[in-house]
């Protein structure tokens, strides 16, 4: 005796090609820039920031005042550039893993981020997507730009991660 057996036609995806991702990264950008400055400047301030203003008492700044300015100037450089990919990597990898699948910026356009399976992201998989957004931009943005250019609108990031972005 046979049995009926039924097989789901897989439903064609609609991928979020370039422009629509990178409005939402506009949006998640501006985000993390208000975030930073909420959390940033009042650091900045107990790591001795506002001493360069003291140090204005309408003199000449001496030799000695420049070299340790130039000297936090830098360090904090490297500090700003720690938090921001800290920050960074928290907000996309815990957002595109959580329940909707994707950052402020993805939401509110109607994105989702998902894996090879068309499932939810574990933590792990979007932090492999973070990490390659920072080969993407490395590589002179090209990284995001192929996903105008590939069919199923993928960025070398989601290619690196096995994701894909597609609309709601």
């Amino acid at each position: 005796m046979e049995t009926a057996t039924t097989t789901a036609t897989p439903v064609a995806q609609k991928y979020g090609g370039f422009w629509i991702r990178f409005v939402a990264y506009i949006i998640d950008a501006i985000i993390l820039g208000i975030v930073a400055s909420v959390v940033i400047v009042p650091i900045f301030g107990a790591l001795g920031f506002g001493a360069y203003s003291s140090m204005q008492g309408g003199g000449e700044i001496t030799e000695d005042q420049l070299g340790a300015l130039i000297g936090m100037i830098s360090g904090a450089g490297l500090f700003l550039q720690v938090v921001n990919i800290v920050a960074g990597w928290l907000y996309f990898a815990l957002m595109e893993s959580s329940g909707k699948q994707g950052t402020i910026g993805k939401i509110a356009l109607g994105l989702k981020v998902v894996d090879k399976n068309g499932e939810r992201l574990n933590f792990g998989t979007a932090t492999i997507r973070y990490f390659g957004k920072l080969v993407s931009t490395a590589i002179l943005m090209i990284g995001f730009i192929i996903a105008g250019f590939t069919e199923k609108k993928q960025a070398l990031h989601d290619m690196i991660a096995s994701t894909y972005v597609i609309k709601n």
